[in-house]
This record gives C-alpha cells, structure tokens and sequence, in this order.
C-alpha cells in the first residue's frame, strides 16, 4: 500500500498543474506552526455544491494568506461553477479547478507563489495544485481522501473541510473519469446562493 501512495504522491508531484509561470525556487517551511484559524469564520468559509449535497470548507488565511485570497477572488467570481473533477485518485485526492477539464488549465491571473507550512495533509485537506515548479499553484486545488504525508512540506495547505467530505468521497473516480463530476457551484457562506 504504501508503494500505492508512493506513486501516487510521484503521479501528484509531476501531474498536478495549476499552469501558468515557471518560476523556481523552493520556499522554506515556517520554523513553527501557526495558530488554528477560527472555525466558525463565515469571511473564510466557502460551500462547494454537489450533485450529492453541500460540502463546507473552511479556509486557512493564518497559513496560506494569498492562497486564500486567489481562492476567495475565484470563487467570488463563479470560475469554479461548472468545473470537472478531472483527476480523482482512490485513496489519495480528488483534484479539480482546471477551466479545460484536463488538468493543464488556470486562471487568467498569475501563478501564486508557494506558501509552505508544517501543517500536516489529512482527510479532507484543501491544498493547491501546482505543475513541477513550487511557485507555480494557480487555480487549481485538490481534496485529500485521506492522510498524505508524502505531501507534507512539498504543497500548499490552505483549507480543510469541515462538512461532508462523505460526499467528496462519492465523486467519480478516475484520470480522468469516464464520466466526471462537477462542481455544481462555490460560493461564500456569507454570500447568499442564487
């Protein structure tokens, strides 16, 4: 098994792209942990609908300020509304945030530079998706399914679901599934759906 998440983690290093810049040079890990963000924070809390139901992310500005802020513009703006679940590995993620539904696509605003924490990645940890390069995270994120440690220092953390990951877990599997799910809509939970 661990060979399994071994290759997954290599399939996640060279697969996961957010597209966009190359820029090079890994940042260091912050010398300690930050404090917890509050989890009853609406301003950073985001509800991603399913064709299941709703699932609550609550977002992490203490670790990943400008993570979160792309996050938040993005979602803001409704670029994540329609979006296929492109690259869902059992046992490992589910990846989306790609406007060309092939894992090679972002926004149109430039990469975000890596914002690398201590922070451990377990079931239902938010990161950025990102190409080779660390500073190379754009639009895309993925969900992990369970504890990634492979991950751990080398992605940007910066949510964590809170509600329903039951329901991330029923997203269609696949690279990429035959037939993907989507993100039916994301909005903020101070944001009143439409």
């Amino acid at each position: 098994m661990s060979f399994v998440r071994s290759a997954a983690a290599l399939a996640l290093v060279s697969g996961l792209a957010a597209c966009g810049g190359s820029n090079t040079g890994a940042p260091a890990l912050n010398a300690s942990p930050p404090p917890a963000a509050a989890a009853n924070d609406p301003a950073n809390t985001v509800i991603l609908e399913l064709k299941t139901g709703r699932v609550t992310i609550r977002l992490r500005p203490d670790l990943a300020p400008k993570h979160v802020e792309r996050f938040k513009m993005l979602v803001n703006e409704g670029f994540y509304n329609g979006l296929k679940w492109h690259r869902v590995i059992p046992g490992f993620m589910a990846q989306t945030g790609d406007p060309k539904g092939n894992g090679t696509g972002g926004s149109k605003y430039p990469d975000v530079k890596a914002e690398f924490t201590p922070t451990q990645f377990e079931r239902g940890t938010v990161g950025a998706a990102r190409s080779g390069s660390p500073n190379s995270a754009n639009s895309q994120f993925f969900i992990c399914f369970t504890h990634s440690p492979s991950l751990n220092g080398e992605y940007t953390v910066f949510g964590q679901v809170t509600d329903g990951m039951i329901l991330v877990d029923q997203i269609a599997k696949g690279e990429p599934p035959p037939k993907p799910d989507v993100i039916v809509k994301m909005y903020m939970a101070t944001v009143a759906p439409q």
